[in-house]
């Protein structure tokens, strides 16, 4: 007798079965249900949904606290050794709120809307289909005074709200539980006024004092700032937090890495949870589910419709074009090699869990060439880079970002990785990871021979990487990004003369160690072939350094924002616009020294200019601007903020431009172009 005909003769069975025997049957039609279950358990406070409840005793008082310090960022877009615009701004009560607009005392990150995607600078997402439905651009990560059952997070925005869409807290258990996302419609535009923004949250037992905000800045008209962070709930006593702890250290079993990322199943599951799918099937389990699978499962999914429309699609499909009695695995080994490439990590995982046949096919090296944990990375551990270095044997791309930010990955477990698996890698993203050290960076250089790409983006290694010789080994980059990680001068120069094939450097927040002038020589002189430039904020760029940038003719990107200090550019700018006519974006934030005709060199030679950002010129008039708008079509993104010389008479004037040109103009004062 089939599963399926099994479950249908149970169907009129009495509806007083046990919780325990309830438990147990659906743990044999999806178990990692009941690995899940199995971890709340264990696990008590761990999170939402947690069995373990307090004594009255144990329940304290209720408390309203604001941010301690700060742990993590992934970016700012102040300086390390300033107070402007920077992650220590959220420490302490808010100091603007409730005023609306631009505040250096608030926290501001790097970027703003979709524009530095269009940019040529842009990078694709390895493993793509491993991102949720909204991906995080930025966070921060935040610690309070005292540990609480949370019920209420409070974030005061004071600029541009609207970025935030994860709300996580960081257990007792060492683990990370979302406490709100955000759907789509809540990142349509707010209205431009400060607000206190606390979405309502998953009811929880759990202690914490830590949170993680995410943020996605894809609809932000501009940066958005944050004044502070506020977490409320219920004190716990001392008693009861030790008493956890001792509990958890006599009885936690961590899960595996293949139950973390097999996760607590997916709309199959979830369909037969729903309809109470729990077949009387004491003996032969293992049999009987595979004979479901392989017999009823099809059946199943057409009688009962599954809501999710890919799913049911997909499940139509099959059965119109599969014969009767034909199973998936009866398909050629490629065509099932080939729609397993589609799916994410997780579902890998889980699809390895279904029977023999799939855990070989779920892991075959040619799944795992490409390997992108960031959007992972509250389960990316040790344990689970061991288990993706027996599967990742072609591995060719790595994205490791954000990982081991609570010490789940040890600098040995990755330079084991490393060297197992990293002799053909091409591309390495190790953006803000914090088990970063020395010798992880000397493997890299040691191992990694191959890199066409290297991303060490808000690394703060310690020792900071300054005298890494061995990232000289490096001898075929082409995108190298060092965003807001301090290094050597002659460091970087061995590199650049070593990689004459680069085409995209960020050196921004190189910190001041850095001369940017013989780092321009040298780009002069080794990587003419450059395509994107980034030195937003670095220091000691001269006018003599933007003639030597000039000599590079096929650039598309330059961003000098806040790095040229002098009181004329000289001919650099008329040089540089006249040796690139490629030139596509090209950032002057802050840049003092642009006068009247280095505005018209940009109206008559930026042709091709689509991204020109002028904020804060001091000598800009509202005539520059309209023949820059004239002469420059494919321009569709003009930021003229905090210019002094555009007057309150000029805005109405450049909201009318914005219009007539389809141009985004960014002004101090914020209207609504549409």
């Amino acid at each position: 007798m089939s599963l399926l005909a099994l479950a249908q003769a149970s169907a009129s069975a009495s509806a007083s079965t046990s919780s325990s025997s309830d438990t147990e049957l659906d743990a044999q039609v999806d178990f990692s249900t009941m690995l899940t279950h199995r971890q709340r358990e264990y696990s008590g406070w761990f999170g939402c949904g947690s069995k373990m409840q307090p004594e009255p005793s144990d329940q304290g008082y209720y408390l309203e606290q604001y941010v301690l310090g700060v742990l993590d960022f992934s970016s700012q877009y102040g300086i390390e050794y300033s107070i402007s615009y920077t992650a220590a701004n959220v420490v302490g009560r808010p100091s603007k709120f409730p005023a609306y607009g631009d505040y250096p005392e608030t926290f501001t990150m790097r970027t703003y809307g979709d524009w530095w995607q269009r940019a040529p600078s842009a990078t694709r997402e390895i493993q793509p289909q491993n991102l949720p439905r909204l991906a995080t651009h930025d966070y921060i990560v935040v610690y309070f005074e005292d540990y609480v059952v949370p019920t209420e997070v409070a974030i005061f925005e004071t600029f541009n709200p609207g970025a935030v869409i994860r709300i996580w807290a960081y257990g007792l258990t060492k683990h990370w539980t979302c406490l709100w996302e955000a759907l789509d419609t809540d990142l349509a535009p707010t209205s431009r006024n400060s607000r206190r923004f606390a979405p309502p949250l998953q009811k929880t037992t759990m202690i914490t004092k830590t949170l993680r905000i995410d943020f996605n800045h894809s609809q932000l008209n501009y940066y958005t700032e944050i004044d502070a962070i506020m977490l409320c709930g219920r004190t716990v006593s001392g008693r009861l937090i030790q008493s956890i702890l001792e509990e958890q250290a006599r009885v936690y079993k961590p899960l595996s890495a293949l139950s973390k990322m097999a996760g607590s199943g997916g709309p199959i599951s979830c369909k037969l949870r729903t309809l109470k799918f729990k077949p009387n099937c004491r003996e032969h389990t293992d049999t009987s589910l595979h004979e479901f699978i392989s017999n009823d499962l099809g059946k199943f999914l057409l009688d009962n419709r599954l809501e999710d429309p890919l799913a049911a699609a997909a499940a139509a499909t099959e059965s119109s074009q599969m014969p009767l009695g034909m199973c998936v695995t009866d398909l050629p080994f490629e065509i099932i090699l080939k729609i397993l490439s589609y799916l994410d990590l997780q579902s890998l995982f889980r699809v390895g869990r279904v029977s023999r046949t799939f855990y070989d096919i779920s892991t075959h090296p040619l799944l795992y060439a490409e390997l992108n944990l960031k959007p992972y990375w509250p389960v990316a551990s040790s344990e689970l880079l061991c288990t993706l270095a027996r599967r990742a044997t072609m591995l060719r791309k790595l994205d490791l970002s954000w990982c081991g930010g609570s010490n789940e990955i040890s600098p040995t477990e990755f330079k084991k990785f490393l060297t197992q698996r990293g002799d053909n890698l091409t591309h390495l993203r190790l953006n803000s990871c914090k088990f970063l050290n020395a010798s992880c960076i000397e493997n890299v250089g040691i191992v990694c021979d191959n890199l066409i790409e290297l991303s060490l983006r808000n690394c703060a290694t310690d020792p900071p990487l300054l005298n890494f010789s061995c990232l000289a080994n490096l001898k075929n980059l082409e995108r190298l990004d060092l965003f807001q990680t301090a290094f050597d001068t002659e460091l970087l120069l061995s590199m650049l003369e070593g990689n004459r094939k680069l085409k995209h450097l960020n050196l921004a927040f190189c910190g001041v160690s850095v001369n940017m002038d013989d780092v321009a020589d040298h780009l002069a002189t080794y990587n003419t072939q450059l395509v994107s430039l980034d030195l937003w904020k670095a220091h000691f760029l001269s006018a003599r350094g933007l003639l030597a940038i000039s000599r590079c003719r096929q650039l598309e990107e330059l961003d000098l924002g806040w790095c040229l200090r002098e009181a004329s550019l000289g001919d650099g700018l008329f040089q540089l616009l006249s040796n690139c006519p490629k030139l596509r974006k090209l950032f002057l934030s802050a840049v003092r020294g642009t006068t009247e005709r280095d505005l018209i060199h940009i109206a008559t030679l930026g042709k091709n200019l689509e991204q020109l950002d002028l904020m804060g010129i001091l000598n800009i008039t509202h005539e520059r601007v309209y023949d820059i708008l004239v002469h420059c079509p494919k321009l569709q993104l003009l930021d003229l903020s905090f210019c002094d010389n555009i007057m309150e008479r000029d805005f109405d004037v450049l909201a009318e431009w914005s219009r007539q040109f389809k141009v985004d103009i960014k002004s101090s004062r914020i209207f609504d172009t549409r």
